[in-house]
C-alpha cells in the first residue's frame, strides 16, 4: 500500500508532499473531503499499534473539548478520529508495511528514505 492521508488546506502537508516527490503510484486521500473509514483506521492501527499515536493533540477541538483533562483510552482516540478529521495527526504516510505519522522532521526524513531507497 502506498497512500498518504492529508489535508489539502494544510500548508505543512503540501510542503511535505512536495518534498517527498516523486511519489509514483501513491494514492492521496484528502481527509476533509473523503472521510476516514473504519477499515482505514484499522489498517493504520495494525501498522502503528496505537490509536493515540494517530491522534493529534494539537487540534483546535482538543482544546475546545478540554480533552487533555479527560482520561482517554484507545477506543476514545479511535472514535474521535472517526468523528472529526481534524483529530488525525497529519500527514499519515503508508508505504508498503510501514507507517509514518505526523510532520516531525525526523519522521519525514525516515519516510523519504524508505520511499526513495
Amino acid at each position: 500500500m502506498k497512500k498518504i492521508y492529508f489535508l489539502s488546506t494544510c500548508d505543512t502537508c503540501k510542503r511535505i508532499i512536495n518534498d517527498l516527490n516523486p511519489l509514483n503510484d501513491f494514492i492521496f486521500q484528502d481527509i476533509k473531503t473523503e472521510t476516514i473509514t473504519q477499515e482505514q483506521i484499522e489498517e493504520m492501527y495494525q501498522l502503528s499499534s496505537s490509536y493515540e499515536s494517530l491522534f493529534s493533540k494539537r487540534a483546535r477541538l482538543y482544546k475546545e473539548l478540554d480533552l487533555k483533562n479527560k482520561a482517554l483510552e484507545e477506543d476514545d482516540f479511535k472514535s474521535y478520529i472517526l468523528e472529526q478529521y481534524t483529530f488525525l495527526k497529519r500527514p499519515v504516510i503508508l508505504y508498503n508495511d510501514q507507517i509514518f505519522i505526523g510532520n516531525s522532521k525526523k519522521n519525514i526524513e525516515a519516510a523519504k528514505k524508505a520511499i526513495h531507497e
